[in-house]
């Protein structure tokens, strides 16, 4: 149907508009005979009320008809170097992004919408159509912030540039699909975890519960982890390092069965490797400090700044929303008693039992403990530190710490 500036003058929406105010007109019939909708009429009517005698129909089009010419350059320019890429057979990128392209476009100061980059790509045959998946129900399982935490790690070659892969953690909270951590690690490894938990626990507090895969860092699994493979060990039977610190916490623990199982948390891994490949692959970054830049600015621009398809929220402002108006089972980072220092919780743990001489013996290593009764069992914290490439061992017996010693890191090999 066409616009009512071309089917009515402003005399006779004047005149409609006037019946209606004085009750002579019903707003059906002149939606009948205007042929719009509720919300255009109440539009209509708002802007006859606030001015009657200045009131028009008639409009004019706020955004400029076309772009400017350094602008579709600029276009044509960013959809050749996508094309490169996707026909680049050595790189992992078979598609064309072009919400991302838009955003590289935005930062450049050119303001073209999805759809006018698409309609530039198909002339100049930078288009591929999307193929279709089958639709997936995606829904809100928990009702608060901090119910529930999905945690997991994609290890995959981030740069194509790069000389390995790396592993990234993430961990995202089910209610507001906040991004609670997000970080690059060289390997996928239990203490990177632990860092991992730590830090999100100290910015937001402790979570009611995680939810995580069978990987051998968060579960034994019989018949799969060959360390402990014993006909009298069933799956669950041993602990692993990773699930001896979340029951020092008082977080529960639930495992998904398959990655499907772990849509939320899975689908931001396809974006942020869509998008982190590609501009590594345009820009031709390699090294994982730079890498970690770009990801801390997608992760930004998918907290802070995109409405979520599920949530229809941008996550951020749903997940302050929550903890404003106290809708949060986040419990404050508190040490359980005895410990005093973070170190004794987020840390490796191993027990020994103290020989006739007050000894220990730990990985080849030969230590003194004092204080300590013959053959009681003690309970070791291991703290790794990379940088220096030392092991912190903080010795606990009878709920005190009675000994503290530092050796070299070479040599520590801690079961999972």
């Amino acid at each position: 149907m066409t616009q009512v500036h071309r089917r009515f003058t402003d005399d006779q929406v004047k005149v409609l508009l006037s019946g209606y105010c004085q009750g002579l007109l019903r707003r059906a019939e002149i939606q009948e005979m205007v042929g719009i909708g509720k919300t255009r009429f109440f539009a209509l009517l708002k802007e006859y009320r606030a001015e009657p005698e200045a009131f028009s129909v008639a409009y004019e089009r706020d955004a400029p008809g076309r772009l400017p010419a350094a602008a579709e350059v600029e276009i044509e320019r960013e959809l050749l170097r996508e094309k490169a890429i996707v026909e680049d057979k050595r790189l992992p990128i078979s598609g064309y992004n072009y919400s991302a392209l838009r955003d590289r476009l935005w930062k450049k100061g050119v303001q073209a919408s999805v759809t006018t980059i698409i309609d530039r790509a198909k002339g100049l045959d930078c288009y591929k159509p999307r193929k279709k998946r089958k639709p997936h129900d995606r829904e809100v399982l928990t009702a608060s912030i901090g119910a529930l935490i999905q945690h997991d790690s994609s290890l995959h070659l981030w740069s194509p540039f790069a000389q390995e892969k790396w592993s990234l953690i993430t961990s995202i909270d089910d209610f507001s699909r906040m991004l609670l951590f997000a970080d690059f690690v060289l390997k996928d490894t239990t203490w990177a975890h632990i860092q991992a938990t730590q830090a999100l626990m100290q910015s937001y507090g402790i979570p009611l519960c995680y939810y995580v895969d069978s990987l051998r860092v968060f579960r034994f699994v019989q018949g799969r982890d060959s360390v402990w493979r014993k006909h009298v060990l069933q799956t669950d039977d041993v602990d692993t390092q990773w699930s001896k610190m979340m029951r020092v916490l008082g977080v529960d623990v639930t495992y998904a069965l398959s990655p499907q199982a772990k849509g939320k948390v899975e689908r931001p891994y396809q974006w942020l490797q869509d998008r982190i490949v590609r501009t590594c692959a345009l820009e031709k970054i390699s090294a994982m400090e730079d890498v970690r830049a770009i990801l801390k600015e997608e992760v930004d621009r998918y907290n802070h700044h995109q409405v979520h398809s599920t949530t229809k929220e941008i996550p951020s402002i749903r997940f302050n929303k929550a903890k404003k108006e106290g809708n949060s089972l986040f419990r404050p980072l508190s040490l359980p008693t005895p410990y005093t220092s973070p170190k004794d919780v987020f840390c490796l743990r191993e027990s020994r039992v103290v020989n006739g001489y007050r000894r220990i013996s730990l990985f080849n290593h030969t230590i003194e403990v004092p204080k300590v009764e013959l053959y009681e069992e003690v309970d070791i914290h291991l703290v790794p530190d990379t940088a220096k490439q030392v092991m912190q061992l903080r010795i606990w017996w009878n709920n005190k710490m009675v000994h503290s010693v530092v050796l070299p890191l070479e040599g520590f090999t801690v079961h999972l």
